[in-house]
């Protein structure tokens, strides 16, 4: 059965869903998005994306193309519709449609498009194994706390990664690592603390980053925001990454060099429990 997904104001089957070759989001990248995570078919963390969303759009002077309860209406349609158990829920708002040019003309009508993606999240072999990462330098411009569809560096971050045998990439600016290429990224140094780049325009102030730092908290877990090395990552007993996408996934090399004994640490897995078990009992 085709999927259904949601074209600016109709849900249709993927293979009918058309869009304008004049979208700004095709032709400029001039776009915003959110991917929010499903657990036993609801949705993950919403209220976060929902005002993560706002501030997207709103750095960008974009309008939103509906009110909060319509996209959460979309959403859960969505989701029944595709039948999604567990996997993630992406949209996109776009500045709308007009003849190519730099500048755009006041009012135009932005463009919604979601559809579902039906993953293996809960029980990721990955998680299980850890991911092995390459460090690379941070090229992306310089306001990457707007969640924007510019992605074409991380891809090949990303690409690199697997050309060179690895997972993933930690992207690094002046000498400290940003994020991953798709999460936030952490270390646990040897007294135990949990340690993740501050909130700044340079990284994504990601909605799970929030959400496992809070839990950690609350589970009497020390907790640094500063940036730090690759040095000092591959010195570290543990390292992780947080996304909507995958939740908590230990990473257990960084160029080569194993983190702790090479296996995933007791301080990601414990997080990865208590994130889930805390997801699935708030979803909506």
């Amino acid at each position: 059965m085709s999927r259904i997904v949601f074209v600016n104001g109709a849900f249709v089957p993927e293979d009918e869903a058309k869009i304008s070759i004049f979208d700004r989001g095709f032709l400029m990248a001039d776009a915003v998005y959110e991917v929010t995570s499903v657990l036993d078919g609801k949705l993950c963390d919403f209220a976060g994306h929902v005002a993560r969303l706002h501030r997207s759009l709103g750095e960008l002077g974009m309008p939103s193309p509906v009110n909060d309860d319509e996209l959460l209406a979309i959403h859960r349609e969505l989701v029944a519709r595709n039948g999604i158990e567990e996997g993630v829920v992406y949209l996109q708002v776009t500045r709308g449609a007009h003849d190519r040019d730099f500048a755009w003309p006041e009012g135009l009508k932005p463009s919604l498009v979601l559809f579902t993606q039906a993953r293996q999240i809960v029980t990721s072999p990955t998680a299980a194994k850890g991911l092995r990462v390459i460090s690379i330098d941070d090229l992306r411009w310089g306001r990457r706390d707007i969640k924007t569809v510019q992605l074409l560096y991380p891809s090949l971050a990303k690409m690199e990664a697997k050309r060179r045998g690895a997972d993933d990439a930690w992207m690094v600016m002046d000498g400290k690592v940003t994020e991953g290429t798709s999460n936030n990224a952490y270390i646990v140094t040897r007294d135990g603390t949990i340690v993740t780049r501050n909130l700044s325009n340079d990284i994504l102030h990601g909605i799970t980053r929030a959400s496992v730092l809070r839990l950690a908290s609350d589970a009497q877990m020390k907790i640094e925001e500063r940036p730090f090395s690759i040095a000092e990552a591959q010195a570290a007993t543990e390292a992780f990454s947080t996304a909507a996408s995958s939740f908590v996934m230990p990473v257990v090399e960084i160029d080569g060099v194993a983190i702790g004994d090479g296996s995933p640490g007791p301080v990601a897995r414990r997080l990865r429990e208590i994130y889930i078990e805390t997801a699935r009992a708030q979803a909506v």
